[in-house]
């Protein structure tokens, strides 16, 4: 197993895709010098897009908030109300397909269909918190004028629309009560404010919201004075900043990456999610195994079984991570083989897994040491987390906990605790849907 472990390791580094290649300090320092281009308004593939949200804010009781959440492959809807202890209810949950996943649809055809799936909630309140996650310009008003779709999201006459101004037209067009409240933000800005509110009796330095499941986003808490590209903000207060972390252009990618950057429908857009989150790590395992065959790691027979495969998804490479003799389809392609192959199948995509580990490391230790807190050990960072891809993939959260505790702790001297919070988005779209 030593052998096949090595060969694996030297085809990793001769493809630029070996993790212990990447220099941590050198990532996070431009990824930092990204952020504050991006606070700055200057050219930059950070957006560090203000969201005009305040932190900190009482949250009422008893009222109810219709909350939508769009994202991903899933389009959620719930009605929640926080009762006087501050638990939040939810009601009349209901999960439906994201309209455009499919095929492409038009403006009126997309906002008609979340009306259509509003159906059990519409009437309940005039307030609606809606988690869209997707790159959007958030307004003073706190509406949001989408800039671009990805997750393969197809919408084009969407982009450049506002959402909670199109919205609210499609719900009154479909009968519902009019005048409703929309306040946009995405997962990310969502997970950070459930987290101070599951949290909030614990002293925390300060918050970070952070996603990886079918794509990948960061957020974090900024003073207005550091925002310089807008000149009408409080420079005494701070509010949640949508780093769009996941289109990143200056980590270093290797030839797999490139190759499956050309095969997606938007080619040199959002590459940093590309290297890591769960629509496209399938696709880069697929890639990388179909380049370890040409390069003869393994027999004949399973490099052309592996060159005739047209997909691989990333719960595919899961269920084999976690069972190589069960039942998923790289098992079964393993096991007509050796036994060095499937060891072999199973190194790579290994050593995959722990890129992406080390990459989600370095992006949340640019965004805490940016925060400039944490410090205090009894006063850490807290990183309010959500996705499938963070908590299920094999191996994935342990390699970002085990980088985060040698660099960003042990010698950066920064603490920081790793959370999760149950309906995250829906119950962070319910905070900012009522106090906004």
């Amino acid at each position: 197993m030593r052998e096949i472990k090595d060969k694996v390791r030297r085809f990793l580094k001769d493809n630029a895709m070996y993790h212990e290649d990447i220099d941590m300090d050198a990532l996070c320092d431009v990824f930092s010098e990204e952020m504050r281009t991006g606070l700055a308004g200057k050219d930059s593939s950070l957006a560090m897009i203000p969201t005009y949200i305040e932190v900190g804010k009482k949250i009422p009781a008893g009222k109810p908030v219709i909350v939508l959440d769009a994202g991903g492959t899933h389009f959620r809807v719930a009605a929640v109300c926080f009762d006087e202890s501050g638990k939040p209810v939810v009601e009349n949950f209901a999960q439906r397909p994201m309209p455009g996943l499919d095929k492409e649809v038009g403006r009126e055809e997309f906002f008609a269909a979340i009306a259509e799936y509003m159906a059990g909630v519409a009437d309940v309140s005039g307030n609606i918190g809606f988690c869209f996650s997707y790159p959007t310009e958030i307004l003073p008003n706190k509406d949001g004028r989408l800039i671009r779709f990805c997750k393969e999201v197809k919408a084009k006459e969407v982009e450049g629309e506002l959402i909670g101004e199109n919205l609210a037209e499609a719900i009154e067009a479909a009968g519902y009560k009019g005048g409703k409240r929309v306040v946009i933000l995405n997962d990310t800005v969502a997970t950070l404010l459930a987290g101070m509110s599951a949290f909030g009796k614990r002293d925390f330095g300060s918050y970070v919201g952070f996603i990886l499941g079918t794509g990948s986003n960061c957020c974090y808490i900024e003073s207005n004075r550091n925002i310089l590209k807008k000149s009408d903000l409080n420079p005494d207060k701070e509010q949640i900043v949508n780093i769009e972390s996941g289109s990143f252009g200056k980590a270093p990618r290797g030839g797999i990456d490139l190759q499956l950057d050309e095969t997606t429908l938007d080619p040199g857009k959002y590459t940093f999610e590309k290297m890591f989150s769960g629509a496209y790590l399938g696709a880069l395992c697929l890639k990388a195994l179909q380049q370890a065959g040409k390069q003869e790691l393994v027999s004949r027979a399973v490099a052309d079984e592996l060159l005739a495969a047209e997909e691989l998804q990333t719960k595919d490479v899961n269920s084999f991570m976690r069972d190589p003799r069960g039942d998923n389809p790289l098992a079964v392609i393993c096991a007509k083989a050796a036994e060095q192959d499937c060891a072999t199948v199973w190194y790579v995509l290994d050593g995959i897994i722990e890129r992406a580990a080390r990459l989600v490391a370095a992006l949340l230790s640019a965004v805490v040491l940016a925060t400039s807190k944490g410090e205090n050990p009894c006063m850490p960072v807290c990183i309010t987390a959500e996705g499938t891809t963070f908590y299920e993939l094999k191996g994935l959260k342990e390699g970002v906990e085990r980088h985060l505790k040698s660099f960003l702790q042990d010698k950066h001297g920064r603490h920081i605790e790793l959370v999760s919070v149950e309906n995250a988005t829906l119950i962070g779209a319910a905070i900012a849907g009522l106090t906004n």
